[in-house]
Order: structure tokens, then C-alpha cells, then sequence
């Protein structure tokens, strides 16, 4: 097979290029900083434990990336990441949330960035030192050209590691943007010990937001029931190794926004990602009602405390489901 380059050494962009490799794959490892020493320990600081294969060569030259490109990097950064790569011929987007400011998704980012690239999006339930470690799991693969898709997973998925196709992106990116997003809250329930009752209500009606977000965009209600939605946010509100979940398991604690933010190294993408989900929600002629975001948005933004939103969502007016 041809060479894959990934953009992005971080966790996920580690446990990415180990698979790539895994399926026989050759492959480059974009690493902006840090690629001499990770390429001398085969080890990467974001990802410990797991040595990276020697088919994979690290690099910090990202001004040459051609190809296929699997970017592995933050959906906030992944505009200036793509920035000057007119090279890329095939793009494979691993970004989960919605670029501040732009109200963009990452498919969006790429069609202005890189409009001659064929992008697709894979996304799903997985967490990055499990797939390194080659635990089963699986995924998808969300883009309009059924080709690309069917070449990506023919070059990606192993035994352990099945990926799906999708032909509704929309669906699958608002998944893994609003997933995040809905796991704050989540664990903020449970750092507040308000019980399970209370966490699988919210992670419920989190779904029904999310499902009414992506019908409003073009995308199918049908995608919510799958791996990309409804699988992602299981994973990510009840899995203790979820950034976002454990970043709301803090805040429910009582600690600041500020303070553990500044004790963590890793980007945490629901925190960008709430407020940019709700502005673009209240966009058009018809906003779509997401209670459940606003009430995350306002307490990282510290308009509210955890009592005061949970005692505004409870007071909804009842109605059926």
C-alpha cells in the first residue's frame, strides 16, 4: 500500500498511525515539535505504553503533506493545521466539535481550506489507548463519495478494528461534536452524586437534542441510533477516560473551569465546542431547542452554578416524550 501521513502526534494521532500500520499500511507521523524525541524513544509523550511500530517515521515537516492525510488534531486547530497543504489529494478527518467564531464543522474547515481534497470524516466510540492496543472496536467512516469510503476502510480496518460506512457526514460530525458537549453534563451529574437515575435521564434527552440539531442541518435521524451518535455518547458520558466526561465529574465537584483546564495538557473540545453549537442552533428562522447545551454553556461560561441549572432543567414544562 501507499504511505498515509497523520497530522497530529497527540493521543488519537499516535493510535492511529500504530493502526494504519497495523492494517500494512506505511506510514508518516506529523508530530509539530516533539518528532526527534519521539522518534528516537518510538514512544510518544501523549500516549505512553505503546511503541510505535517501525514502518511509522515521525516528522515535524508538515509543509509537505500529500496524498492521503488522516488529521488527527483538535477541530480549533485543524484550520491553520490544513493552512498551505494544497497537496492533500484525500483527507480523512478524526476532528470532533464545531470551530468557534465560524460556527464551522470539520468538513466545512476542509472545504475552504482545502477545497480540491476528497474529505470524509471517521468518527465513533472509540478511545485512543485501546485502539493503540489493538482491543476491539469499531467505527466509521462518514463522506458523499461512496468510493472514498470504501477505500478508507479497505486500507484502515483489521480484524479488531471494523469500520462502517456512512453516506450522512452531517450526522456523523454533529455526533461527535454534541457528544462532548452532553458528557459535561453528564459527568458533572456525577461529580455532584445526583445518581444514575439522573445521569442516564440526561444522557437520554441529551440524544433527543442532538437528534432534533441534526435533522435541522440535513442530516437523518437515523444516524443518531448509530456508531458515530449514539455510540459515541455512550462511550463518552460514562467512560472515566473521556476528557469531557471527567472535566464535568470535576466541575460537579465544585472545582473551577479555570483550574482544571490549567492542570491538564490535553484538549478538552466540548468547552469551545458548547457555546459554538448553541449559536449555530439559534441560527435560521426556526432555532432548535437544546436545553440541556444551553445549561453547559452558561456554567462554563459561569453564568449559572450546577444547582441553578439543574433546577432550570427540571422545571421545564412537562409534555410527552
Amino acid at each position: 500500500m501507499s504511505e498515509i501521513a497523520i497530522l497530529g502526534a497527540g493521543a488519537w494521532g499516535t493510535a492511529l498511525a500504530i493502526q494504519a500500520a497495523r492494517a500494512g499500511n506505511d506510514v508518516v507521523l506529523c508530530a509539530r515539535g516533539a518528532a526527534d524525541a519521539i522518534a528516537a524513544s518510538r514512544n510518544s509523550p501523549r500516549l505512553p505504553g505503546h511503541r510505535l511500530p517501525e514502518q511509522i517515521r515521525v516528522t515535524s515537516d508538515v509543509s509537505s503533506l500529500a496524498g492521503t492525510v488522516i488529521a488527527a488534531v483538535p477541530t480549533q486547530s485543524l484550520r491553520a493545521a490544513l493552512a498551505g497543504s494544497q497537496g492533500i489529494r484525500e483527507l480523512i478527518i478524526c476532528a470532533k466539535g464545531m470551530e468557534s467564531g465560524t460556527l464551522r464543522l470539520p468538513l466545512e474547515i476542509a472545504a475552504e481550506v482545502v477545497p480540491a481534497a476528497a474529505a470524509a470524516v471517521l468518527t465513533g466510540p472509540n478511545f485512543a489507548h485501546e485502539i493503540a492496543a489493538g482491543q476491539p472496536a469499531a467505527a466509521v467512516v462518514a463522506g458523499l463519495d461512496r468510493t472514498m469510503r470504501e477505500r478508507v476502510i479497505a486500507r484502515l480496518a483489521t480484524p479488531a478494528f471494523r469500520l462502517y460506512g456512512s453516506d450522512d457526514p452531517v450526522g456523523a460530525q454533529l455526533g461527535g461534536a454534541a457528544k462532548n458537549v452532553i458528557a459535561i453534563a453528564a459527568g458533572a451529574v456525577t461529580g455532584a452524586g445526583l445518581g444514575e437515575n439522573a445521569r442516564a435521564a440526561l444522557i437520554t434527552r441529551g440524544l433527543a437534542e442532538l437528534a432534533r440539531m441534526t435533522v435541522a442541518l440535513g442530516g437523518r435521524a437515523e444516524t443518531v441510533m448509530g456508531l458515530s451518535v449514539l455510540g459515541d455518547l455512550l462511550l463518552t458520558c460514562t467512560g472515566p477516560a473521556s476528557r469531557n466526561f471527567s472535566l464535568g465529574v470535576a466541575l460537579g465537584r465544585g472545582e473551577t473551569l479555570a483550574s482544571i483546564l490549567a492542570a491538564r495538557q490535553s484538549v478538552i473540545e466540548g468547552v469551545a465546542t458548547a457555546p459554538a453549537l448553541l449559536a449555530r442552533a439559534r441560527m435560521g428562522e426556526t432555532p432548535v431547542e437544546m436545553p440541556i447545551c444551553e445549561a453547559v454553556e452558561a456554567l462554563l461560561a459561569g453564568r449559572t452554578t450546577l444547582q441553578e441549572a439543574i433546577a432550570t432543567l427540571l422545571a421545564r414544562p412537562r409534555r410527552d416524550e
